[in-house]
């Protein structure tokens, strides 16, 4: 006995569309996060950083990106 699961597109109802002011903070909010999580990376030194896998050269090339991306 094969059971499928199915969506119905009659139940289904396209996204909201989110407010402009709810995305802008969204962005303002990630870009913080970006902010803060390189200046974690930053801070490491060599042991934490092969303990969490990156490289000195991946370390310097994340902290070269701007905080938009």
């Amino acid at each position: 006995m094969d059971r499928t699961l199915t969506a119905s597109s009659a139940s289904t109802s396209p996204p909201a569309p989110v407010a402009p002011y709810l995305r802008l903070f969204a962005t303002l909010v990630l870009w913080a996060r970006n902010v803060r999580t390189r200046r974690q990376l930053a801070s490491l030194d060599d042991r934490a950083l092969a303990d969490v896998g990156i490289s000195r050269g991946e370390r310097l090339a994340e902290l070269e990106r701007p905080f938009w991306r």
